[in-house]
C-alpha cells in the first residue's frame, strides 16, 4: 500500500489555487483526487473560475476521458474542487500508472505557471480574506478528509490526529482561530461537537457534476 497526501499552498498575497494531489494505492485498487484546489467556491464565483480554470479545461477534459469519475461526491466536497478536478478509482495497471504520472506533472506544470503569472495582492482585506479561505480548506480537510479512517486503523486516533494537524494540513492552527464549526455550522450536533458525517445535505454527484465549457450542471 502507498499513499500520497500533498497540497502546495501560495503565499496569501495570492488568491491562486491550491494544489492537491490525494494518491491511495494498494495492489488491485487505486483512488485518486487531483486537483488545483480553488480558493473560492467556483459554482458561486464565477469570476475566479474564468480567472483561473477557463484556459485549464482542454487539460481537465483530456484526463476526464483517460481517467473517469470515481462516484459518489458529496455536495460539500465539491466545494473545494475544480471543474478540471479529477477523482477517480482503477484498477492497477502499468498503463493506469502511466496516466497518473502524466496527469500529475501537467497538473503541476499548469500550477506552478498560474503562480508565475500570479499578480500579488496589496489590498489588507484581501489578504485577509485570502487567508481565511486557506484556513477554511485546511479545516475542512483536517476535519472530514476521507483518509482520516485510514489512519486511525493505521496508527490509532490519537496519532493519527497529531499527524493530521501538525504534519498533512500543518497550519490549521496557525493561520486562523476559528473552529470547524465556525466555519461548517450545520455540523453541530446538540452537544455542541461535530456531527460524524461526510454530509448533511445529504447530496451526492455519481457523475462529474461540470460540462465541457466547465458549466456546474449538478443542480439539473
Amino acid at each position: 500500500m502507498q499513499v500520497l497526501d500533498f497540497a502546495v499552498f501560495p503565499e496569501s498575497e495570492y488568491d491562486l489555487p491550491i494544489f492537491c494531489a490525494n494518491f491511495f494505492s494498494a495492489s488491485k485498487t487505486n483512488i485518486v483526487v487531483l486537483d488545483l484546489n480553488p480558493l473560492y467556491d467556483v459554482v458561486e464565483n464565477e469570476d475566479y473560475k474564468e480567472k483561473y480554470y477557463e484556459s485549464l479545461l482542454p487539460l481537465g477534459l483530456k484526463y476526464a476521458e483517460l481517467l473517469p469519475w470515481g462516484g459518489k461526491l458529496t455536495g460539500e466536497s465539491l466545494k473545494f474542487f475544480s471543474p478540471i478536478v479529477i477523482w477517480t478509482r482503477f484498477n492497477s495497471s502499468q498503463y493506469m500508472q502511466d496516466v497518473l504520472y502524466s496527469a500529475f506533472k501537467d497538473y503541476l506544470k499548469a500550477w506552478l505557471l498560474l503562480m508565475d503569472l500570479g499578480e500579488k495582492e496589496t489590498n489588507a482585506s484581501r489578504i485577509a480574506a485570502n487567508r481565511e479561505a486557506q484556513h477554511r480548506y485546511l479545516t475542512w480537510r483536517a476535519e472530514k478528509d476521507p483518509g482520516h479512517q485510514l489512519l486511525k486503523r493505521l496508527i490509532r486516533e490519537t496519532r493519527a490526529k497529531d499527524v493530521v494537524r501538525n504534519f498533512l494540513f500543518e497550519g490549521v492552527d496557525s493561520l486562523g482561530t476559528k473552529s470547524f464549526l465556525d466555519y461548517f455550522p450545520e455540523y453541530r450536533c446538540e452537544d455542541g461537537t461535530v456531527n460524524e458525517k461526510r454530509s448533511m445535505m445529504g447530496k451526492s454527484f455519481e457523475s462529474r457534476p461540470w460540462n465541457s465549457k466547465g458549466e456546474f450542471i449538478g443542480s439539473e
